[in-house]
């Protein structure tokens, strides 16, 4: 039986981390549905297209990943895609806690939807799309840490090059 994922996240903006999950997961998985949130409350920099977009952008070799949007429980827009499995990121230990919380909301919530976790590549251990544009905004060099078309995005956005 073919084996469907999300993978859930705000992804403002998609980081090299993202795309390495998404990578691994498609290796894994049957289907991965990239999944954007739209939550207005976190005052995202990219809109919500924007975002899906980007995502588009950098996944179209991948045959077997989609992407898509939501907002409200995501049990719930887990069930709609027929998703089977969330997969979720975690860096550090403070990820792992809040994580970890989640995962068992989840599981009360729809028992047939399990989560798995992976730890992205050492390299994008330490990688947070907040820390991104904080460095960027600042001047700093994120070369590496993004995608190209994320950072061409990124200068049009905050002007920095």
């Amino acid at each position: 039986m073919p084996v469907t994922a999300l993978y859930p996240g705000t992804f403002d903006p998609p980081t090299n981390g993202h795309i390495d999950l998404i990578q691994r997961g498609a290796k894994i998985f049957d289907h991965l549905t990239v999944a954007v949130l739209m939550n207005p409350v976190k005052d995202p920099l990219f809109t919500v297209e924007e975002r899906v977009e980007m995502l588009k952008e950098v996944t179209a070799a991948i045959g077997n990943v989609s992407v898509a949007t939501f907002d409200g429980l995501m049990v719930e827009f887990a069930r709609q895609q027929g998703a089977s499995a969330v997969l979720r990121g975690i860096r550090a230990i403070s990820d792992y806690e809040h994580e970890f919380q989640m995962a068992l909301m989840n599981r009360r919530l729809a028992p047939e939807v399990e989560t798995v976790f992976l730890q992205p590549a050492g390299r994008y251990s330490f990688v947070s799309s907040r820390m991104v544009k904080e460095v960027f905004s600042f001047g700093g060099d994120i070369t590496g840490l993004i995608p190209p078309n994320v950072l061409k995005r990124l200068r049009a956005r905050i002007g920095n090059s």
